[in-house]
């Protein structure tokens, strides 16, 4: 997929407008009249939301009228058997059987109906031959029809049957308890087999049969998080706050498991959402829901990147050790990113990576620690043995959030085309739940494949849409990791004051993207661009928190990107460092960060003429950011791998005067024809800016000039092969 389309396809907005659209051609079932009479009616909450809580949207007055006409042909018992199996949605020949049976539709009133061409029978199913026929046929019959087919299946159906609470409920004229109690219980038995949008339904219409105040509250909140889990946000946050209103108190967070706050961390506030999480804790009863509420407070905090906040809500898990199992102050540690933390006192995570097989998912921190940590590769096997579970149980705002985890960690791994898959499809989901900040999530995630390919423009788009919202809201590891996509995609080609520009922002105090754990992640490029413009202090600064890190988690990465880094500011022991990141056990699973090590090493054997070492390197680097498709870094990579070829063997004879010059002499020639100063040729091949003069000195003589316009004509005449 090229660049302009998948800018298209994943960052391209999905308003709501368009939702609905979508929604509507969904309903309609490919039929043009019932397509143009959707368009004109209401939303999930309009006059016909009765029929909407069972799924069944409303047909408009033409298609009624069309098909009414077909009915008011038949028998009276065909009519009757039509609408009885219009009102059985499961098409079970048998219940609509009986049904008719006892209603005076006997067996030989199938036959007409079938010779009509409105119904048909294959086996023990029955059926209409479009959707958009049953609906018209329900909704074209009387009141008195409906109710009296609903009360002739609901007759059929044992007490515990979950259908016949609905066919009662249809027949509900105003309050009626016991009904509302029937479909309560068909809501509970729904959300314990994942079918999380038929509990919703069953909640909300056992709200409003419910006769006391507290009662409807109670369902409705519980409908509010069910719809939530269906992924119908816009619907959820209605329910809630008509739970809220109907009767305010405790039990609306019981009932609705502290959706509130859940609410607000995927598309509001994260200070706020803390607020009301830690709120929540104390008020729900079962201790796994109050687990997910307080690491989700953590959540929050860590995001905004207070510490306090983040302490404040482990303090509430640890005091009632919500989680019911031993080693839980061991496993949160993973939720720090203090780099000044005395390593001593990191309580002993054992072997890591079967601590995290064995952790619940609502304990495992946030990715970007989990990278940092390096226990990035078990979290990843966790995410994705979870993701099948959270597909069969429809539950789509916990699945667009693993989506977004997973996708992360698959671009730190190198297995690029898997986290593409998963952003994407993570985005469009939180983009139907209005979740904001999940889908900024994998906007990020997005827009750092996009840096690492090459693909400013998709890079510009992602990181503008979620600033759009992280700045004004306050979510600093969103901010965060939107100027990270936007240096690395300047430092990948070879801006480096551009770069730096973008990442000092990661450690600016009271900068909107001023964050720990994003700064920790970005110190290897932060460093680059600092070596690139000469400011070695700021390198210097980045490398010893980096060996901070390393010596407190032993994080496989850490120790990579500070030999790295130690290697990029030169000085007797860079080899050694260079070697020391190569050699790191472990390091080899990063693969971009592996290859730009083994570039870094390339590019320092070449300055030091060891041609034939670094075209070893350089190769091995080249070759994995050929299967990567880290372009730009491809790039960078075969031109270091040219410079270090013998003078005179690229080109053909049409540029024998270009091929006089030495690689590092048509490197320079290069550079200055593209209009370059001395000074930045010289950040670019890491040389001072006087060598870049003896060299241009060199090449003028040679190639007999005396201008750089002269140079910029001669390398205009030659082939871009020839004259690199």
């Amino acid at each position: 997929m090229q660049g302009a389309h998948r800018v298209a396809v994943f960052f391209g907005a999905l308003p709501e407008r368009a939702v609905a659209q979508r929604d509507k051609v969904r309903e309609a079932g490919g039929n043009p009249l019932a397509l143009h009479e959707l368009a004109t009616l209401g939303g999930d909450l309009d006059d016909a939301g009765h029929r909407r809580k069972r799924g069944r949207p409303p047909v408009g007055p033409c298609l009624q009228r069309a098909f009414r006409a077909r009915i008011e042909a038949l028998s009276p018992p065909a009519q009757l058997l039509t609408v009885l199996a219009a009102a059985e949605e499961h098409g079970e020949r048998l219940t609509v059987q009986r049904a008719g049976r006892a209603s005076g539709a006997g067996d030989a009133v199938w036959e007409e109906v079938t010779n009509a061409g409105l119904l048909h029978v294959a086996g023990n199913r029955v059926g209409f031959r479009h959707p958009v026929v049953r609906r018209a046929i329900y909704e074209g019959c009387g009141a008195a029809t409906r109710r009296r087919a609903h009360r002739a299946l609901a007759a059929t159906m044992p007490d515990e049957a979950e259908e016949r609470a609905w066919h009662l409920a249809a027949l509900a004229h105003g309050r009626d308890e016991d009904v509302a109690r029937l479909l309560e219980r068909t809501a509970t038995r729904s959300r314990l087999r994942g079918a999380t949008n038929t509990a919703a339904r069953a909640w909300w219409r056992a709200a409003e049969l419910s006769a006391a105040p507290i009662n409807a509250s109670q369902r409705l909140a519980e409908a509010a998080r069910a719809s939530w889990d269906a992924g119908w946000a816009a619907t959820a946050e209605r329910l809630l706050d008509d739970a809220e209103r109907l009767a305010p108190g405790a039990h609306v967070a019981r009932r609705s498991r502290g959706l509130r706050g859940i609410m607000e961390f995927a598309r509001g506030m994260p200070e706020m959402a803390h607020h009301f999480l830690i709120t929540d804790m104390r008020r729900v009863p079962e201790p796994g829901t109050a687990l997910e509420l307080g690491t989700l407070a953590m959540r929050a905090a860590w995001s905004v990147g207070r510490g306090d906040l983040r302490d404040r809500a482990l303090e509430l898990l640890l005091e009632d050790d919500v989680a019911g199992r031993t080693g839980l102050p061991g496993t949160l540690a993973w939720w720090s990113d203090d780099v000044s933390a005395d390593a001593a006192d990191t309580p002993d995570l054992g072997d890591a990576a079967a601590r995290v097989r064995t952790t619940i998912l609502p304990l495992l921190p946030p990715t970007p620690l989990a990278l940092a940590w390096g226990i990035d590769e078990p979290m990843a096997d966790a995410l994705r043995r979870r993701l099948p579970h959270l597909r069969r149980r429809s539950e789509h705002a916990r699945l667009a959030a693993a989506l977004a985890q997973t996708a992360m960690l698959d671009n730190a791994a190198g297995r690029w085309p898997q986290s593409e898959s998963s952003a994407a499809e993570g985005l469009r989901l939180a983009q139907d739940l209005g979740a904001d900040h999940i889908a900024s999530h994998c906007l990020t995630s997005l827009g750092w494949l996009a840096a690492a390919r090459g693909d400013e423009r998709a890079v510009a788009e992602a990181t503008a849409r979620t600033l759009q919202t992280s700045l004004p809201q306050g979510v600093r590891a969103l901010s965060a990791a939107a100027y990270w996509n936007r240096g690395m995609a300047s430092l990948f080609r070879e801006r480096p004051e551009e770069a730096l520009d973008n990442l000092v922002r990661l450690t600016e105090p009271g900068h909107g993207a001023e964050h720990p754990t994003f700064a920790l992640l970005a110190a290897l490029d932060t460093a680059e661009a600092a070596v690139r413009v000469g400011r070695s202090d700021l390198a210097d600064e980045r490398v010893r928190v980096l060996e901070a890190w390393a010596r407190r988690t032993g994080a496989p990465w850490a120790r990579c990107a500070a030999h790295v880094t130690r290697g990029l500011l030169g000085g007797a022991r860079a080899e050694g460092a260079f070697r020391a990141a190569l050699d790191v056990p472990g390091a080899r699973s990063h693969a971009l960060l592996y290859a730009r090590a083994q570039l870094s090493y390339g590019e320092w054997l070449r300055r030091g003429r060891r041609r034939t070492d670094a075209r070893v390197r350089i190769g091995a680097a080249l070759e994995a950011f050929d299967r990567l498709g880290a372009e730009p870094l491809r790039q960078r990579a075969q031109r270091e791998q040219d410079l270090t070829g013998a003078p005179g063997r690229r080109g053909s004879s049409d540029t024998r005067a270009m091929n006089q010059l030495t690689a590092q002499e048509q490197r320079v020639a290069q550079l200055a024809a593209e209009q370059l100063t001395n000074r930045e040729i010289g950040v670019q091949l890491r040389i001072s800016h006087r060598t870049v003069g003896h060299h241009l000195g060199n090449v003028f003589a040679k190639l007999g000039i005396n201008t750089r316009t002269e140079l910029s004509d001669l390398h205009a005449g030659c082939e871009p092969r020839e004259c690199r």
